[in-house]
C-alpha cells in the first residue's frame, strides 16, 4: 500500500484508532532515534559541549577532510567538482581549504540528486529522508541511522542545557496533518503515546476552536510546549486576548523550523510566563545552531562545518554548510537559503567555546488564512514530496483564496499540480481556492531571501509591514 493509500486511509479512520496510528508511527520514530546505541553517541555528544574552541575547530576539521575524501571517492558528482577545481581531496585539511569550491545550491542538489548519492553506503545501511520543501522544492536523500541519531543527540544535547529530559511529556503544533482536514468539532488533536506527545493541528486554530485546544492542555498539563513560533504565537494571543488562563505552569517553551520573532516571543513569554528557547537545524544536517541558557545562538561546531557568507550590509551572513554526519548523502558547501548575523569575535559566559550569532534571519513566513478566518502558519509540508517542483510561493490577496506561484523541474507534469491540489485539500479541506501560476523565477527580497509565503491581507502578514507583490514572471 502506497503512502497516499495509508493516509486516504487514516483520515477515514475513527478518533481513537487515529490515536493508535499515531502511536505506532510514534514508536517507529522512537526506535529510529533512540535505539540502543544511542545513550551512548549522545554521551560522546555531551562530553564536547565544554571543549576548547582549538579542540572544537580541530576535530571539525579532522572530520571535514575525512568526508572530502569520502565525497570524491565515492560519489561522481564530487570527483568531477573537485576536478574542475584542480582540488585534490588531500589538499583539504580544514573548513576554509572548501572555499576554493563553488556552493552548492538547492536547485543544484535537486538536479544532481543521483549523483550526490554515495556508492559507499549499501541500500541496507540507509533509509530513505526527505527536507520539508520550505521554499517548495523538496530534496529526498538517503541518510544513515547513526546520521540520524547525531542528529537528535545534538537536539537532546541542547534540551538538556534546560533540564529538559527524554520521556517530558510536549504538546507538539507544528504542520503535522494529523486532524481530517473537513473535521469541524473537537478534539483538534492526537495522541503519540510512545513519543510522549500531543500532537496538535496546525491547519484549524481560529477563534472558535482555540478555547478547545486551552481546554486539552489544562487537563492534559504537558510542562512544555514545542512547535513553529507563528502556532505558538497564536495559541498565546488567544490566551491573552481571551483571558482564559492555561491553569498550570508551563516550564518549556521551545520553538524550531521557523525564525522566531522578537514580538513572537514577547506574546508567548505573557502568555505561558516562560520566554521560548530557540533551536535551528535541517534535515540535510549541514548546521544546527542551540540556545543556551544564557540566551545566546551557539554554533554546534562538531556537528558540521558551517560557513557564513557575508550579504550585503547590516551583518547578515547566509548559512552554508558541510554535513560530515551523513556519509550516505553528502553535501559540501551547501546554501541552506537561511541567513544569520554574525557577533563577531563574541563568546558567551556559560562556558561554551565556538561562535555565536546574534540572531537567526531566516524562514520568514506570512499566515494563510481560511474562508472561515482560521490563520495557518508554516505550510511548507504541502510541499514535502514535490520533487518536481524546483520552487513555489504562496501568494495571498483576500481570505479564502491563494495562489501557488511555481517553478517547474524538468519532469514536472499534470500529475504534480494535482498531487499539489490533494495536499492542499488535505490540510484545509474546501476553506480555501486554489490557482497555479507558472513562472521562470520567482522575487527575492533585498537580501536574495525567497518568501515562502506572502499575503497582503490585512492580519496575514508576519512582520508589521508584508511585501509588496511582485510583478509576474514571463511564463
Amino acid at each position: 500500500m502506497t503512502r497516499l493509500d495509508l493516509e486516504a486511509l487514516y483520515q477515514r479512520l475513527p478518533i481513537p484508532v487515529q490515536h493508535a496510528a499515531c502511536s505506532v508511527v510514534g514508536w517507529r520514530t522512537e526506535h529510529t532515534r533512540y535505539d540502543a546505541t544511542f545513550s551512548e553517541i549522545l554521551a560522546e555528544t555531551v562530553a564536547r559541549t565544554f571543549w576548547s574552541a582549538e579542540e572544537l575547530a580541530a576535530y571539525r576539521d579532522r572530520r571535514v577532510a575525512e568526508f572530502v575524501e569520502h565525497a570524491a571517492r565515492t560519489t561522481s558528482f564530487y570527483a568531477a567538482r573537485l576536478r574542475a577545481g584542480s582540488l585534490a581531496p588531500s589538499q583539504v585539511r580544514s573548513l576554509e581549504d572548501l572555499e576554493s569550491l563553488p556552493i552548492l545550491t538547492k536547485h543544484e542538489a535537486q538536479e544532481h540528486q543521483p549523483e550526490l548519492v554515495s556508492s559507499g553506503i549499501g541500500r541496507r545501511q540507509a533509509r530513505s529522508t526527505h527536507t520539508s520543501g520550505t521554499t517548495g522544492g523538496a530534496l529526498v536523500f538517503p541518510t544513515t541511522p547513526y546520521a540520524v541519531q547525531q542528529r537528535w543527540a545534538v537536539v537532546w544535547r541542547y534540551r538538556t542545557w534546560h533540564r529538559i529530559e527524554r520521556g517530558t511529556w510536549c504538546a507538539l503544533f507544528a504542520g503535522r496533518a494529523v486532524v481530517p482536514a473537513k473535521q469541524k468539532n473537537p478534539p483538534f488533536w492526537r495522541l503519540n503515546a510512545p513519543g510522549r506527545q500531543l500532537l496538535f493541528s496546525g491547519y484549524h486554530m481560529s477563534p472558535e476552536t482555540l478555547p478547545s485546544y486551552v481546554d486539552v492542555l489544562r487537563k492534559r498539563r504537558p510542562p512544555w510546549l514545542h512547535g513553529y513560533p507563528s502556532l505558538l504565537a497564536l495559541l498565546a494571543a488567544y490566551v491573552l486576548e481571551s483571558g482564559i488562563d492555561p491553569g498550570y505552569d508551563v516550564r518549556w517553551v521551545t520553538t524550531g523550523a521557523e525564525n522566531l520573532l522578537p514580538h513572537q516571543s514577547a506574546v508567548i513569554q505573557r502568555a505561558f510566563g516562560v520566554e521560548p528557547i530557540q533551536h535551528y537545524g535541517l534535515t540535510e544536517g549541514v548546521a544546527q545552531i542551540s540556545q543556551c541558557e544564557l540566551k545566546t545562538l551557539h554554533i554546534d561546531e562538531d556537528y558540521a562545518g558551517v560557513e557564513f557568507v557575508p550579504v550585503g550590509e547590516h551583518g547578515l551572513h547566509r548559512v552554508i554548510g558541510t554535513n560530515f554526519t551523513n556519509p550516505a548523502f553528502p553535501l559540501l558547501r551547501y546554501d541552506t537559503d537561511d541567513m544569520v548575523v554574525v557577533r563577531d569575535g563574541a563568546t558567551c559566559s556559560c562556558g561554551r567555546a565556538g561562535r555565536v550569532v546574534e540572531r537567526i534571519d531566516g524562514r520568514l513566513e506570512d499566515y494563510v488564512i481560511l474562508r472561515n478566518n482560521t490563520r495557518v502558519g508554516r505550510m511548507d509540508h504541502i510541499f514535502k514530496d514535490m520533487i518536481n517542483i524546483q520552487e513555489a510561493q504562496i501568494y495571498q490577496r483576500r481570505p479564502g483564496e491563494i495562489t501557488i506561484r511555481v517553478v517547474r523541474g524538468r519532469n514536472y507534469g499534470e500529475t504534480d499540480e494535482e498531487q499539489l491540489r490533494r495536499e492542499i485539500a488535505k490540510r484545509v479541506g474546501d476553506e480555501i481556492d486554489v490557482a497555479v501560476e507558472y513562472w521562470d523565477a520567482l522575487p527575492r527580497t533585498q537580501t536574495g531571501k525567497l518568501r515562502f509565503v506572502v499575503s497582503d491581507v490585512p492580519g496575514g502578514s508576519i512582520e508589521p509591514i508584508a511585501p509588496a507583490s511582485p510583478a509576474r514572471g514571463a511564463s
